[in-house]
């Protein structure tokens, strides 16, 4: 039976409600899918939750193929996490394409629903602990995606409503009907990294903290930019060496490059790989409870675990490292 270490992994406040959730989480966006085998997938999420990660990050859409991130961890939960549930924080999401006609994708009630039953049924689940809307749909009224959320929580198909990539305004506008309704949103997931700065620059931290909403970064790493992988070159097996991921070769620009270097030189001098240092960066917001990391093996994880033995920044280096990303 797995042996979970509560104390390697420091636990934060999600906002003003009494979940506490692990510094970091682990999100099943890639490499748990169908094209991964179930023995890598169950020592994957083994040794994450020996290190004490208890929070599951999914959504109907992740794979690939589509929906087969959550089937797999459907299984994990009847064998390596047989009689842990109430252990576990698991989330799923829904707001992207997942099947073909009108009522696939978006935010209307119909599609977040059935999506919300799908991914459960997927899972072998009675409830999710966090459902979100996965973006905002601006064809779809706010508050039918929001009620439909509200509807998710009151059936006790997930404990807490959630929202992601919203912008500022709409995140207050959204946080604020659910909570008039007695249902709070007590999470938001915004894409947020060295390299994307928009929740701290275009208002959607300040309007969290203001609501007391946690948040959960995702893409901490910048889609892998933020780590070592690049300092020589593009990897044959990379991100960006693949024409139809997210991450182009044209992201990974001479400024860029450079950027990368010179961050990687401070995370050197603190005795931190530069993905460690990018999860530090990240974590010291006041308006972050966790970063959420991907992970295609258990040295990743274990690496990535490693930046929480030194979590201070010193003003020094945080100004050196403004210098750097405003060059």
């Amino acid at each position: 039976m797995i042996k979970p270490d509560y104390n390697r992994i420091p636990y934060r406040k999600c906002g003003n409600s009494g979940l506490y959730l692990p510094i970091l989480s682990l999100g099943l966006w890639h490499n748990f899918g169908g094209q991964q085998t179930p023995e890598k997938v169950d020592q994957m999420l083994t040794r994450a939750f020996e290190l004490g990660i208890t929070h599951f990050d999914l959504a109907n859409n992740y794979g690939p193929p589509p929906g087969s991130a959550e089937e797999q961890f459907g299984r994990a939960l009847k064998t390596i996490f047989h009689g842990r549930r109430d252990e576990l924080i698991i989330s799923s999401k829904a707001g992207f394409g997942m099947w073909e006609g009108p009522y696939g994708d978006g935010g209307s009630r119909k599609y977040l629903i059935s999506s919300c039953d799908q991914s459960l049924k997927r899972m072998g689940l009675e409830y999710v602990d966090i459902f979100y809307h996965h973006r905002p749909d601006y064809d779809t009224p706010l508050e039918e995606s929001m009620r439909a959320l509200e509807q998710i929580v009151r059936s006790g198909k997930a404990l807490y409503a959630g929202i992601s990539n919203y912008p500022a305004d709409r995140t207050r506008e959204a946080i604020q009907m659910l909570k008039s309704w007695g249902v709070p949103i007590v999470i938001h997931q915004p894409k947020y990294n060295m390299f994307h700065r928009e929740p701290e620059l275009e208002g959607t931290f300040d309007v969290i903290q203001e609501e007391g909403v946690g948040s959960i970064p995702f893409s901490p790493l910048a889609q892998g930019l933020l780590t070592n992988k690049y300092l020589h070159g593009i990897p044959e097996n990379s991100r960006i060496a693949d024409p139809d991921g997210f991450l182009q070769e044209g992201d990974l620009t001479d400024a860029v490059l450079q950027k990368i270097k010179d961050l990687n030189a401070v995370a050197e001098s603190r005795g931190q790989s530069l993905a460690q240092l990018a999860l530090v960066w990240i974590l010291r917001h006041p308006a972050v409870t966790t970063a959420l990391i991907g992970i295609s093996s258990i040295n990743q994880l274990e690496n990535n675990v490693e930046a929480i033995d030194n979590l201070e920044l010193s003003a020094e280096e945080q100004q050196r490292i403004e210098e750097i990303l405003n060059a």
